[in-house]
This record gives C-alpha cells, sequence and structure tokens, in this order.
C-alpha cells in the first residue's frame, strides 16, 4: 500500500476512536491487561463488541496505535504494510505505544509481525472473529507467548445496564427473544441479524474457504440455528441436504463453529472416540439471531430457554456435554477432567414432565457422585429431595444474575 494511503486510514479510524456511542463495560473488562511478552487475542463472532472492547482498553492508555484491518480502505493490505503501519504510528503518536490491531485475521501471515513485536517487549491486543484462525496462527508462531479470551454478545448482566433495566422476570422477557447483540438492541431490527448470519456464510466461510455453492451454506446455517437442543449426525445433514460427501457436512459446521455462529456438544462418554462417532446437539450463538432468521425457532420456548442456558453455561466452561442413559439430562460439566455439574432445562415443571425431568437429573447426579444437581425453569422456584440428592429448581434469569462459585 501507499504509505501516504495509510497514514490517511490510520489518522481517519484515530479519529473515529473519540466519536461518542453507546457502551456498556464488557464482564471482560476487567481480567484483559496487556502485558509486555504476551500478545492478548479476542475472539467471538462478528458484531458482538470486540472493537467496543478494545476502544474501552485503548481509553485507559495514554499512548496507543490503533488499525482496524476489515476498513474497506486497507483492501490489499498484506505483511509488509505492517512496518510502514509502524513507522507512521511511532512518527505520529509517540515511540511507546501498545498496539491494538482489530480483525487481524484478515492478514495472511499476521502473526510473523506479531511474534516480531512480542520478541521486542512490545505490548499487543488482537481480535479476531475465527476462533481456528486465530489459536492455529497464535500456536504456531506464539507457543507460550499469548493469552487468549473469548467475547460473547451481551449476558444478561450486561443486557440490563445496557437498557438500565432492573433484573425481573419482565426484563429476562425481552432478553429472551431480543438477545444480546449491540446493535440490534439499538436499531430493534431484524434485517441487522439477518445481514449478519450472511456476512458469516459469505465472508467467514463461503470466500474464506472457496466454497462456490453459498445457496446451500445458509440453507445449512438456518437449519442449525433453528433447531437448538436437539440431536443430529453428520450422515443424516448428508441426506437432508443432499450433499455427496460426509467431510463436507462436517467441514461447514467446523467453519460455522470457528465463526462463532453455532456450538455443538457431544454425548458424556468416558471414551473420546465414543464422544465423536455418536449424535451431537446444537445450540445458537445467540436467541435473537436464531428468531430473525427462522420462523420455526420462536415457537419453542424451551428450545429458546435451553439455548440461554447453553451460552451462561459455555461463557464459563468449553467442556459442556449432554448426558444420556436411561434418562437424560441437558448439561453436565467438566472442570480439571471431573464433572462438577448437571442442569437439566424444563420451561415449565408440571404433573406430565416433571418425574421425566427429574429422574434424567438424578441418574446423571447419581453417574457422576454429585450431591446437589439444578432445574432451569422460566419462573418456577422449588426444593426437591430424591435419592438423597438435593435438588433445587430456580428461574433462569435468576441463576443468571448470580456471582460464580
Amino acid at each position: 500500500m501507499l504509505e501516504e494511503t495509510l497514514e490517511e486510514v490510520i489518522a481517519t479510524q484515530r479519529k473515529e476512536l473519540s466519536l461518542g456511542e453507546k457502551t456498556v463495560p464488557r464482564e471482560g473488562l476487567a481480567v484483559v491487561k496487556p502485558m509486555t511478552s504476551f500478545a492478548i487475542a479476542i475472539s467471538g463472532i462478528r458484531r458482538c463488541g470486540k472493537s467496543t472492547l478494545l476502544k474501552q482498553l485503548l481509553k485507559k492508555e495514554k499512548e496507543f496505535y490503533y488499525l482496524n484491518l476489515e476498513d474497506i480502505r486497507l483492501d490489499g493490505f498484506g505483511l509488509q504494510d505492517f512496518t510502514k503501519a509502524d513507522k507512521i504510528f511511532k512518527e505520529r503518536y509517540g515511540k511507546n505505544g501498545i498496539y491494538f490491531f482489530d480483525e487481524i485475521q484478515t492478514v495472511p501471515k499476521w502473526e510473523k509481525f506479531v511474534r516480531w513485536l512480542v520478541d521486542k517487549k512490545e505490548k499487543v491486543v488482537l481480535t479476531g472473529s475465527n476462533a481456528s484462525l486465530l489459536s492455529r496462527e497464535l500456536g504456531t508462531r506464539l507457543t507460550g507467548r499469548h493469552i487468549s479470551y473469548e467475547l460473547f454478545p451481551f449476558s444478561f448482566k450486561e443486557f440490563l445496564k445496557y437498557n438500565k433495566f432492573k433484573p425481573s422476570e419482565d426484563s429476562f422477557a425481552s432478553y429472551f427473544e431480543s438477545g444480546g447483540f449491540p446493535e440490534h438492541l439499538e436499531k430493534k431490527q431484524n434485517y441487522v441479524l439477518q445481514e449478519l448470519l450472511r456476512d458469516i456464510v459469505m465472508r467467514d466461510v463461503a470466500v474464506r474457504f472457496g466454497i462456490r455453492n453459498s445457496g446451500l451454506l445458509k440453507k445449512l446455517a438456518i437449519y442449525l440455528v433453528s433447531n437448538v437442543g436437539k440431536e443430529f449426525s453428520y450422515n443424516s445433514l448428508k441426506k437432508m441436504f443432499s450433499v455427496a460427501s460426509v467431510q463436507s457436512i462436517i467441514d461447514y459446521i467446523s467453519f460455522f463453529e470457528d465463526a462463532y455462529l453455532i456450538f455443538t456438544t457431544p454425548k458424556f462418554d468416558y471414551s473420546f472416540k465414543k464422544q465423536q462417532i455418536n449424535p451431537r446437539k446444537v445450540y445458537s450463538i445467540d436467541n435473537g439471531l436464531s428468531m430473525a432468521n427462522s420462523l420455526s425457532f420462536s415457537k419453542d420456548s424451551g428450545r429458546m430457554l435451553e439455548n440461554m442456558v447453553f451460552l451462561h453455561l459455555r461463557r464459563k466452561s468449553k467442556q459442556i456435554f449432554y448426558f444420556k442413559e436411561k434418562g437424560e439430562c441437558d448439561f453436565v460439566f467438566k472442570e480439571k477432567e471431573k464433572i462438577t455439574g448437571a442442569v437439566q432445562v424444563c420451561y415449565s415443571l408440571t404433573e406430565d414432565n416433571q418425574e421425566r425431568e427429574v429422574s434424567g437429573l438424578l441418574e446423571a447426579l447419581k453417574k457422576f457422585n454429585l450431591k446437589k444437581g439444578l432445574i432451569l425453569t422460566y419462573n418456577q422456584e422449588d426444593k426437591l429431595q430424591g435419592n438423597g440428592k438435593e435438588i433445587t429448581v430456580k428461574p433462569v434469569w435468576k441463576w443468571m444474575l448470580e456471582k460464580p462459585q
């Protein structure tokens, strides 16, 4: 790139940083601290607030360098242009700034420049919207020299702060349907989330991986975000979408996971091989995104609630499973190679479903030698006992506001 063009873009982006916008301190802000000898990498789905988090971080700094690499004016920016940008940074904004690079995965071989900065004891903060690309490049060049964080759309607590709402069943009802994407909450228009899905399918998957059939990709994406909490197998999806190869379906789903559009959870088994073979369940990054892109999703309140519970658990743990033997329990989760909790989700406990929901949870508690279990509902509270186990019934919104144990 021409140095003159690059200098103009850097100056313009810096000016745009100072423009006022409605922001909420993200829950991750307190723990994200730039440091020497380590690159800080923040990954998350597009438009979940990574750029805003960067802006909140750099407001604490007197000297900083900032570059958003998805700026259309930087089309063609390559590895060699980082050196030009560094020269402009130092000449215009001082010699001791912290480097902030937004959406860095758009530049091939970016990790070489970042490694060079880290070796020079510079402080570097990166964001990216592709988990696999970030982790692969960081793992290749920066093993042991980076610290990774994930950012999600607003949690319920952040949603309340953003809207200045008090916690209640009514405010949860709003969050339940709208989800947590800041731009959608601001504009209150579904097209924001429909465009987001298109962007992920086209830019993060079709273009990046050279997939020509973007129509098939979009149909698969909509199917997955509409069928949260349901089991699927790669073979069944291959037949459903008339795809020639099972491997193609496996690849497409992994691409969607890397872009944070969906998550898949395995059935718990002590055998890793069986975990890979068994059907998985799928969850969406956001209830609002699923509702904006699907007519069927909003008709199943139970699965919407289950999706919200999954997301809250996923913010804290990557090791989440469903349990299924004689009965079924929606979630069991691991900490340090040991299952430490079991959670059942039920929109409303009734005489018709209570025995099934409780017995599935009790079976999981017995399997993993746990004393206490949790049934999360939309608005019910209770205490149950069974087989020497204690079961708490609690509304999801109250559970979401609890401090981590």
